[in-house]
């Protein structure tokens, strides 16, 4: 029985996908599988029999990743589960920073009890004018899941659309509409666009790009939206940009004590994902991209270690390895089951930075003895064996 802790609420349709052969547990300690949403794991002490944390949600900044790499355990997200909840509250963002909605219905709801609100409408509309967002330019920083569905349907409701992302996958690149002019320096962006949209991660790059030097290549009155994370905007220059006219509006879904509440700024409560079938979305990828990983030793959208992928196993044993990246691993590895006599069917091994995962199948059970060889090779955190 595999127990797996939820640190946050998971979405029933989610949990239900896990077999008799799993238990959902209380506490992470006795858990060799975590599901988590916000919930911080920095200063958590991982159990020793923890080998899998799965983040239903794309961002992980909440998980301590090195610190899991190094005793072996796999961290997983979602990439692309809330794709189509965020993408539509950007649309919904473009045209809150075009048309002063906010402020037409603050004013009705403020005149709600005059008799005559209908003709004092007439005369008050005009203070609430905005603009239309079709013909407009909307720079899209960051192509993945969500900035590629953001750029097409920018794209069919009229706007000329710049892409940047130096990184485009061939997944993304393929889902973009082929009107979407794909632009290979960003300053480009922030000289031609009247919109700019970022959906990129936060990365020691990316932290802070919106400042102060990018703003001076911007458009006088350019209208910037923020769903993606709170440090890719550096908030003092921001708000001397806001002051000077330079940025017209901006958008964020993070608000924070330097700008909530700031002029022509439109704070939203952290709402991109959170929707119905968002939260449904990301749980069900969550569960079986665990249960994959536990079941078969299969890595899919893992941000710690490589993705690995060797099917469903059809030999006597599965042996699963996490190690660092260095030379003469595999063959340390072989030698172990050469010297038992034993044959290797299949293998499959897999690298990514200094981390690297390999898959075994093997024609006879696997004893005690050779898994502790396995695990004591210099390298090797993790031996698992299925």
């Amino acid at each position: 029985m595999t127990k797996v802790n939820c640190l946050n609420p998971i979405a029933a349709c989610g949990l239900d996908l896990f077999s008799d052969n799993y238990e959902i547990v209380d506490d992470l300690n006795s858990a060799e599988a975590a599901l988590v949403r916000s919930a911080s794991m920095h200063d958590m002490d991982m159990p020793e029999n923890l080998v899998a944390i799965a983040r239903a949600g794309a961002g992980v900044n909440n998980i301590p990743l090195d610190k899991c790499a190094k005793q072996g355990i796999v961290v997983f997200n979602t990439p692309g589960a809330n794709a189509n909840g965020v993408k539509e509250i950007v649309v919904a963002g473009l045209l809150l920073a075009s048309r002063d909605l906010i402020g037409g219905y603050n004013w009705v709801k403020e005149n709600a009890s005059e008799a005559d609100i209908a003709k004092m409408v007439e005369k008050q509309k005009k203070n609430y004018a905005g603009n239309e967002i079709q013909g407009k330019k909307l720079g899209v920083i960051g192509l993945g899941a969500i900035g590629a569905k953001v750029a097409n349907i920018a794209f069919r409701l009229g706007m000329e659309v710049y892409g940047y992302d130096p990184y485009v996958s061939v997944d993304a690149a393929w889902s973009l509409s082929r009107h979407i002019k794909h632009i290979t320096n960003v300053e480009e962006i922030y000289r031609e666009c009247d919109y700019i949209t970022i959906h990129v991660p936060a990365l020691d790059s990316t932290k802070g790009m919106l400042n102060k030097e990018a703003f001076n290549i911007m458009k006088d009155g350019v209208k910037i939206l923020n769903f993606a994370r709170d440090i890719l905007v550096n908030d003092e220059d921001m708000k001397e940009a806001l002051a000077d006219g330079k940025v017209a509006k901006y958008v964020t879904d993070f608000p924070n004590p330097a700008i909530a509440g700031e002029k022509n700024v439109i704070t939203l409560p952290h709402l991109g994902a959170s929707t119905e079938e968002s939260e449904d979305n990301c749980a069900i990828m969550a569960v079986k991209q665990t249960a994959d990983f536990i079941e078969n030793g299969n890595i899919k959208n893992s941000v710690n270690y490589p993705a690995c992928d060797a099917g469903v196993c059809d030999t006597a044993a599965r042996v699963c390895i996490c190690h660092k990246n260095i030379p003469d691993m595999l063959t340390k590895f072989t030698g172990v089951f050469s010297k038992e006599g034993i044959n290797i069917a299949n293998m499959v091994s897999k690298s990514r930075g200094e981390w690297a995962y390999t898959i075994l199948d093997v024609e006879s059970d696997v004893n005690e003895e050779s898994k502790a060889e396995l695990a004591a090779v210099d390298g090797v955190v993790r031996v698992r064996v299925i």
